[in-house]
């Protein structure tokens, strides 16, 4: 039928089930915008590009279904491309429309001109550039489309002028890949080590919850009586409540979950790339079993064996394979059956041990902190311990929560003790460890899913970074509850300057004033805490004002300068200078 341009692309994306997008309004993108309503598609214009982005990207990740970001060409989208790559390392089928300069004036150094492609290569899985008017809705759809069957960001770039016209199209409709099992061969070699297996373990990863395969993976868990640990920020890939759950791997993560992994003779990764970062010594474990067997399934063939050396590759679907490997051994008898009673109670002992040590874990034992929390005595009183702080928090969250946890020292520690029963609950930035992350994200996922609580972990620097989006969240009626850790230092990288520099700090120190004042300034809730025994009654203040008032809440922790392990003291290492000036600099 004919139609314009504008009306193509709008339709292809009503065709998608596009409901709400995000971003800033611009002219390059004027003539669809101004049909975006009629056509049920609601533009929450935000602050910043970058927050768009991860709003995209949270929305997708909690729903599933496509986040949408647009911007001005430019300076629109060039701010958009670190929310871009956080979602590309997170698999979020989010599409990045990117309109540009008008094909008369590319190449004359024109107003807001750009070369778009580029900026986003690396980390997009598909790039659709309208070459022509008559080809929007195919690239449209397509972009959609791949974003779906690659599992990650794509970018729809258009010329601005492409907008305009009058063409014949026929709307494609979206075209969704059944993923299957795998091949019956590897299928067949890792149900073979499974039945052989004596001390089984599965990690659970992201895959699961992109397959919403929880079910399948508790299934085949029960039967092999194999504890199961999450991937490294993946911890609402099981229920925290089973009994065969026990906790992430990874930085901060779960020392009962390294430990039985580490007595492991059969590893099945399911759904996971076993990622380099989230496979790291931790608390002083070298964990990962040398002479497992490992079994790895994803969804990308181009994963297999990449990080980790393995016996069996499963290109296929986390669920579908699950399903497979379950029909393949549930009649069968089992190695693993005989010391099924006496796994699970070491399973159950290790959590506990591990629950305990949390328990008694108050504050960072190294001399540092030790010096830190008496000058903070010394200056502002009895300040709070961040480990107690976020033990308070995980016993006060809400049912059916979704966190966002930005990238810093407190917010990594948080993954020791953040807990889900639910899937597509935890929101981190994965492997890109961008700051500003956290509040624009949960908002998105809050749009996605506005009956579920919704609340961002963040330190001052990564806040500072995105808290102009509160005002967002204020203006468009998007109610979420932010936890600032207030600690006046880039702390991640403080604790290197601690470890490695012999304590010269450079650029790390944050002094700030009060976030929750600011926050009352920009229209939300704002609560300073600083006592211990208030920290669990005001968030579930705060998530009550977000769940029945409509209120966003900016919720102060004033915190001491303790610090935690750093992120990467395997890239790290004490300094040698040569030049006689810098001698001292050891």
């Amino acid at each position: 039928m004919k139609m314009t341009p504008s009306e193509a692309f709008v339709e292809t994306m009503v065709a998608n089930n596009v409901t709400d997008m995000f971003g800033i309004m611009g002219s390059a993108f004027m003539d669809a915008m101004d049909i975006f309503a009629p056509a049920g598609i609601r533009l929450i214009p935000v602050v910043h590009e970058q927050g768009a982005g991860h709003m995209a990207d949270g929305y997708s990740r909690v729903s599933g279904r496509h986040g949408v970001v647009i911007g001005q060409n430019g300076p629109g989208i060039s701010n958009c491309v670190t929310a871009i790559a956080a979602a590309y390392w997170a698999h979020s089928p989010v599409v990045m429309i990117t309109p540009e300069t008008g094909t008369m004036g590319m190449g004359l150094g024109g107003f807001q001109e750009a070369n778009q492609l580029p900026m986003f290569e690396e980390f997009t899985k598909y790039q659709g550039h309208v070459n022509n008017p008559n080809r929007m809705a195919e690239f449209t759809g397509r972009c959609f489309d791949r974003a779906m069957s690659e599992m990650g960001p794509t970018q729809l770039n258009i010329p601005r002028d492409h907008f305009y016209g009058e063409i014949d199209v026929d709307i494609p409709q979206p075209q969704r890949l059944d993923r299957g099992p795998g091949g019956d061969n590897s299928l067949n070699e890792a149900a073979e080590l499974l039945a052989k297996a004596k001390f089984p373990v599965i990690v659970s990863g992201g895959g699961v919850v992109m397959a919403d395969a929880i079910e399948e993976c508790k299934a085949l868990a029960e039967r092999l009586g194999a504890p199961v640990v999450n991937s490294y920020l993946h911890n609402d890939s099981f229920p925290a409540s089973h009994p065969l759950w026990a906790g992430p791997l990874g930085y901060q993560g779960s020392k009962a979950a390294m430990k039985l992994i580490s007595k492991a003779d059969v590893v099945l990764a399911l759904g996971t790339r076993l990622g380099p970062f989230g496979t790291l010594p931790q608390h002083g474990m070298d964990y990962w079993p040398k002479d497992a067997k490992i079994i790895q399934v994803d969804a990308d063939n181009k994963m297999l064996g990449l990080v980790k050396k393995i016996s069996v590759g499963i290109c296929g679907d986390a669920g579908a394979s699950a399903t497979a490997l379950m029909r393949r051994i549930a009649d069968k008898s089992l190695a693993c059956d005989e010391t099924k009673d006496a796994r699970a109670k070491e399973i159950a002992a290790e959590k506990a041990a591990w629950e305990d040590e949390l328990d008694n874990w108050t504050h960072e034992k190294d001399a540092y902190s030790l010096d830190m929390i008496e000058e903070q005595k010394k200056e502002d009183g009895n300040w709070l311990h961040p480990r107690q702080v976020l033990r308070e928090l995980e016993k006060a969250m809400p049912p059916s929560k979704m966190v966002s946890t930005d990238i810093g020292n407190i917010n990594s520690v948080a993954n020791s003790y953040l807990r889900f029963d639910e899937p597509r609950s935890f929101l981190a930035p994965m492997s890109f460890g961008n700051c500003g992350y956290a509040l624009p994200t949960v908002m998105g996922a809050k749009v996605a899913c506005p009956d579920r609580p919704a609340i961002a972990y963040a330190g001052d620097g990564a806040w500072g970074m995105s808290m102009m989006e509160t005002m967002t969240a204020v203006r468009h009626n998007i109610p979420v509850t932010a936890v600032v850790f207030h600690n006046r230092q880039w702390g991640a990288e403080k604790k290197n300057q601690v470890d490695f520099y012999d304590r010269r700090f450079i650029a790390g120190e944050l002094e700030s004033e009060s976030w929750a004042g600011i926050a009352r300034s920009m229209g939300a809730e704002g609560i300073t805490v600083d006592q211990l025994e208030d920290v669990g009654p005001a968030l579930e203040k705060a998530v009550d004002m977000q769940m029945n008032s409509g209120k966003t809440t900016v919720l102060e922790i004033m915190c001491t300068r303790e610090l935690g392990d750093p992120f990467r003291r395997d890239a790290l290492a004490k300094p040698i200078r040569f030049l006689d000036k810098y001698k001292d600099y050891v």
